[in-house]
């Protein structure tokens, strides 16, 4: 896709995010320890993800009255202008599924705790509406495969796409997927996600890292019959599957183009696209999982041919980590976007901040603070997104507040 022009906001209520803003505004700052220099005027994406698979962050459970889900809902979006904020990720088809009413898919199990049932009102439509009253963007996250975190299809709604085509089911790790080796179900896939785009003015569609499954211990993705069919011309099938992803990529970007053409594509990949050791071109890294070679999903690809609009690799370690040190590969993902007209925005891990299972380093309030501070170095870096509003709204050390108190004094709008 593209590189597409941005879109400007218009004056809200007071309050909010563009009622605070006027065109001379989206001052940048800088923290003590930067000589005081004042950079102005600057656009900076300052995201959260809002997780609603296994009601993680919202609804926080499943059942509760609509009137709840609503306030709990606008709770959300309210803490991310407090945190001075401007687009929140809200995850709409967790398991596919949907929290709009698509004529694609059932109802999501996570609003009322029965798949299929209409909860009485439209949490997409609401969130985008009242995500803009407030001068907020709203990303609409999507998963295209996973289809349900337990491997029984009896347990689907009969109507279930899944239920109705099991060929192209796959079983794998006590979970079921779509097999994305299957030209038909690329297609559903994008139809049933792009439906939301069609009816919402959202501002993006959004993906996460979720491809083709994380590699489970002496488990096959069994895709032998995909294989068969469409795997002819490929060296192997490693590269029959990447081709596949890179396919559901490239047709997704071409279809939101032709849509909606000012509406974003972004996808937020695993930290890793390959290590150095395996690839001269991958970063300075030892992970154990490499998106190329394990999801089949060339995240670095996909930025150098220039399919997506924006990208927000989860760099969800900290700084000086051994295996995966943030300070590594922020550089390397900034050489990725350079010179291509594609975002780069970095997944910051909140959830960690204070976690006692965590190492020492995010035991410190600063931890976080201390990214966007190294962040400021790569001018490619246009800013940061935050998993996940449970933890932008507890805060359990005071993390997110340093990271206001010291990178975000001032509301400012997001890249376009």
């Amino acid at each position: 896709m593209s590189h597409i022009s941005r879109r400007g906001f218009t004056a809200g209520a007071a309050g909010t995010l563009s009622g605070l803003l006027t065109a001379g505004d989206a001052t940048a700052y800088a923290p003590e320890g930067d000589l005081g220099v004042i950079r102005r005027p600057q656009r900076q994406f300052r995201g959260m993800w809002l997780a609603t698979v296994a009601n993680r962050d919202w609804p926080s459970k499943p059942g509760l009255p609509a009137e709840q889900q609503r306030a709990d809902l606008l709770g959300f979006l309210d803490t991310a202008v407090q945190r001075r904020l401007n687009a929140v990720i809200f995850q709409v088809r967790p398991t596919a599924d949907a929290l709009w009413p698509s004529p694609y898919e059932p109802w999501s199990q996570y609003l009322t705790g029965r798949q299929g049932e209409d909860p009485g009102w439209d949490p997409l439509g609401f969130a985008v509406r009242e995500a803009h009253r407030r001068g907020l963007e709203l990303h609409a996250w999507f998963n295209p495969y996973r289809i349900a975190n337990h491997a029984d299809p009896a347990l689907l709604v009969p109507t279930h796409p899944a239920r109705l085509h099991p060929e192209w089911v796959v079983a794998y790790g006590g979970k079921l997927y779509y097999n994305p080796g299957l030209p038909d179900v690329r297609c559903f896939v994008q139809d049933a996600m792009l439906d939301a785009v069609r009816r919402y003015p959202i501002d993006a569609v959004h993906w996460d890292d979720y491809f083709y499954p994380y590699p489970v211990a002496g488990q096959v993705f069994d895709d032998d019959a995909a294989w068969e069919a469409y795997g002819a011309g490929f060296p192997d099938r490693s590269a029959w599957r990447r081709d596949n992803t890179d396919r559901l990529v490239r047709e997704t970007a071409l279809r939101i183009r032709k849509l909606k053409p000012r509406v974003r594509f972004g996808i937020s990949p695993f930290g890793v696209w390959r290590n150095r050791a395996t690839d001269p071109e991958g970063s300075d890294t030892r992970a154990g999982v490499q998106t190329y070679d394990d999801l089949y999903a060339d995240t670095r690809g996909w930025v150098r041919k220039r399919w997506i609009d924006y990208i927000v690799p989860q760099v969800y370690w900290n700084i000086g980590f051994a295996v995966a040190d943030y300070a590594k590969l922020v550089p390397w993902w900034a050489g990725v976007v350079d010179g291509t007209g594609v975002d780069l925005f970095i997944g910051e891990a909140l959830y960690k901040a204070g976690d006692p299972a965590q190492p020492a380093p995010w035991q410190d309030p600063a931890e976080l603070s201390r990214h966007l501070t190294f962040d400021r170095s790569r001018p490619q870096v246009r800013g940061n997104a935050f998993f996940s509003a449970k933890e932008v709204a507890a805060d359990r050390i005071g993390a997110m507040a340093r990271v206001v108190a010291d990178h975000y004094p001032t509301p400012v709008r997001p890249p376009r």
